[in-house]
This record gives C-alpha cells, sequence and structure tokens, in this order.
C-alpha cells in the first residue's frame, strides 16, 4: 500500500479513494472495552464500477467473485479478528488485495502433454497380462 493506493497486480492499482471502510462494533475479544469500541472494519468496494480494474479483469473479478457481491456489483468484507481498529483495518484490505489479485489473474492455459514411452509400455504389458489371465479363465471353464 505505497502512497494510499493498493497494488493488485504488476499493472492494476485501485485507489483508497474507491475503497469505502466503516467501524462496527465487534463480537470478538476485548472484554467490557467490546461494548465501547467499535473495532471491527468493514470495506466495500464497487467491483462493478471500479475505473480501475481494465474491463478484461473486471470481467474475470465479477464471475470468480460473484457469489460474494450483492446485486449492485459491491463486494463486502469485514475482519474484526483483532481488538484494535486499525489492526482489523490493515486485516480488511490485505484481503481485499488478496482475493482480487486471485480473481483479476489470467488462469494458466493447459499445456497438452503425451505418455510418456515408459507409460505406454507399462499399460500394455498390464493390458497383455490381464487378457492372459482372461484367457486361462476360460479354457478351464471349458474343460
Amino acid at each position: 500500500m505505497e502512497g494510499g493506493d493498493l497494488r493488485i497486480a504488476p499493472r492494476i492499482v485501485i485507489p483508497m479513494r474507491e475503497i469505502e471502510l466503516a467501524y462496527a462494533r465487534s463480537g470478538g475479544p476485548g472484554g467490557q472495552n467490546v461494548n465501547k469500541v467499535a473495532s471491527k472494519a468493514v470495506l466495500r468496494f464497487d467491483l462493478r464500477g471500479s475505473p480501475s480494474l481494465p474491463e478484461p479483469a473486471r470481467q474475470r473479478a465479477l464471475a470468480r467473485l460473484e457469489p460474494r457481491l450483492t446485486r449492485e456489483g459491491v463486494l463486502l468484507l469485514s475482519s474484526n479478528i483483532h481488538r484494535e481498529q486499525a489492526r482489523n483495518r490493515v486485516a480488511v484490505i490485505e484481503r481485499l488485495r488478496v482475493l482480487l489479485a486471485a480473481a483479476v489473474a489470467p488462469r494458466k492455459r493447459r499445456r497438452p502433454t503425451a505418455p510418456t514411452v515408459a507409460a505406454r509400455e507399462r499399460r500394455l504389458a498390464d493390458k497383455r497380462r490381464r487378457a492372459i489371465r482372461k484367457q486361462e479363465r476360460s479354457r478351464r471353464d471349458a474343460d
């Protein structure tokens, strides 16, 4: 997070002004303090309307994160694992970075491979053994 921006990928940077952070009371650890302090960090990011994402990356992210989005295309994340608001804010922003980085990354193309010569020979040898075994069974039945 350099200069208030969130780097998702080498060519994708999201300005912090596009990320909306709110705070709420957390039910996590903290004892009586939990009733007084809003330490839970709630993050909203408009994935569908963000001008920072290139269109192909946005389409991949929308498809992969669809179950996590609201009807308006807003991604909601929250963190209440820490007792301090600042640590929860850092944690939820890091979760957004990791989630978006995985969602916008293009899938690797599968390189078709052929079986090795040894694998083909093993398969044929096994096939021969099975065939012989079945032939032997049928000969015994005929006797």
